[in-house]
């Protein structure tokens, strides 16, 4: 496939209907004058509801692009639905969706005729645009030419959500069937131990991935595959982020590490939470030493995986050197840059005086000044781990390290049940207690997810046991092939 751009992000875009120049709302547009034509002036207004609220009005929206570079219009009628019902848009997703549509319309470009292929359902199955599409994402899989089995995935699940809405606002009936629906029923234990059960409906032209299993994988599954990093690749971490010398990243991946705190949690706290005169501190749970207890989630200002409530418990040194960098002329010169010094600003600006991180309810907001055309969605800092801390820690230290943001939650939960497992090992707490006190660190709704921090080294263990065992007989075996060989 060619790498065309199938997709621009807006930052401001607004729906308007045509109207006449005597309506008080109207907006006058100019079409300029073009070669041997005369200008033309038009009026338009803001889509408005009956109770006078404006709608559609949006922030980096994302709008699909044929190969010509013009707008796709049935892709952007479905989108611009999907925002209708939904009350509090993520524009993020509706980007990928955008990535998604672009990525079938650019498909549908290489056809000689896209328009007449993106309705062609002919009683023969395979030469439907369904399954064809279906045939050309498989195709892609198996030369492992672009995509991912799992972006293949998405992007067909776009794809039918697409032709299902096509179908339902009644834009085109057609002649046989795009897909057969399959509906099946899941049956799964809820979080009190009640068995549950979900119907789910799949097509046949839904890409299936195929999940390994890895013995030795050194994740954990914890919203994602997260990988705890062991002592020495802390140091390791934290010497790189000393040595490049930018106060920002150092206290950002500090906080993570230290409170197990998501990126979004950690790059949407502000001034007035470390800016306190008086700040109280209690006993901390785990570790010893005092901690401060910051509450996250909705109403606080913090942003949180899934609006969840939840409370950090900062260590005393840490909150102290966040109020320092709080009230350090270098915070406050980003603010000012930002154009906001109240304590409702973000504690951590760019250079710029941007967020590195939007939260959620700022997101919601439509600013018709915006004028940025990317999200701030942590892009700056997954940069500066690509760019400089990972090359940094691979030049000194292991050529084959990696890591990733998130990995640093789970190297907080791996700290901490080691912590308790030691007292536990000492006769000092419970099992059920250690468990408990990781569950609550972690925010973990299922003691099960905080199971797999408390069995991981044990697991290992195992597994390597298991695996160096059975190389020493190989080797022997090997070593008795080469003996015959030699002898020969």
């Amino acid at each position: 496939m060619i790498d065309l751009r199938r997709k621009v992000l807006l930052p401001v875009f607004r729906l308007t209907e045509v109207t006449q120049a005597t309506d008080a709302l109207g907006l006058p547009r100019n079409i300029p004058k073009g070669k041997g034509r005369e200008s033309i002036i038009y009026y338009c207004r803001p889509l408005v509801e009956t109770h006078g609220v404006s709608r559609f009005n949006y922030n980096l929206f994302p709008m699909v692009l044929d190969r010509a570079g013009r707008p796709w219009l049935l892709a952007m009628s479905f989108l611009l639905d999907k925002m209708q019902d939904d009350s509090k848009p993520n524009m993020v997703t509706y980007s990928s969706l955008a990535d998604d549509l672009g990525a079938f319309r650019e498909w549908l470009d290489q056809t000689p005729n896209p328009e007449e292929m993106l309705f062609q359902f002919p009683q023969m199955k395979q030469q439907r645009c369904t399954y064809r599409y279906n045939g050309f994402l498989k195709s892609q899989i198996s030369s492992q030419e672009v995509i991912k089995p799992t972006t293949a995935r998405r992007r067909m699940s776009t794809v039918v959500a697409f032709y299902r809405w096509l179908i339902r606002e009644n834009l085109f009936e057609p002649e046989h069937s795009p897909w057969i629906d399959r509906t099946s029923t899941l049956s799964f234990k809820g979080s009190y131990g009640a068995v549950l059960t979900k119907k789910v409906v799949s097509t046949d032209v839904g890409i299936k991935v195929a999940k390994a299993t890895d013995p030795v994988d050194d994740t954990i599954l914890d919203g994602g595959k997260l990988r705890p990093l062991p002592k020495q690749e802390q140091q390791w971490v934290m010497e790189g982020l000393n040595s490049i010398g930018n106060p920002e990243m150092y206290l950002i991946f500090l906080f993570m590490i230290a409170t197990g705190a998501r990126i979004q949690t950690a790059t949407t706290l502000r001034v007035q939470h470390f800016t306190s005169e008086r700040p109280v501190f209690f006993n901390a749970l785990s570790g010893g030493g005092s901690v401060y207890k910051l509450h996250c989630g909705p109403g606080t200002g913090i942003d949180t995986k899934n609006d969840k409530q939840g409370v950090l418990q900062v260590p005393e040194p840490l909150y102290r050197a966040l109020r320092t960098y709080a009230l350090s002329a270098r915070a406050r010169r980003r603010r000012l840059f930002a154009g906001d010094d109240s304590v409702d600003q973000y504690l951590f600006l760019t250079q710029q005086g941007t967020p590195y991180y939007r939260a959620k309810a700022e997101a919601l907001e439509f600013d018709p000044n915006f004028t940025s055309r990317h999200s701030a969605g942590g892009a700056t800092i997954r940069k500066f781990l690509t760019n400089q801390l990972i090359p940094y820690v691979r030049k000194h230290h292991a050529p084959n390290f990696t890591m990733r943001p998130h990995d640093l939650r789970a190297t907080f939960g791996m700290n901490q049940t080691d912590i308790q497992m030691e007292l536990v090992e000492a006769g000092k707490t419970s099992l059920s207690k250690a468990r408990d006190i990781v569950r609550q660190l972690m925010w973990h709704r299922s003691a099960a997810t905080t199971d797999l921090y408390l069995d991981y080294r044990r697991r290992l263990e195992q597994v390597y046991a298991a695996i160096n065992g059975y190389g020493e007989q190989v080797q022997k075996w090997i070593d008795q092939a080469m003996t015959g060989i030699l002898n020969d």
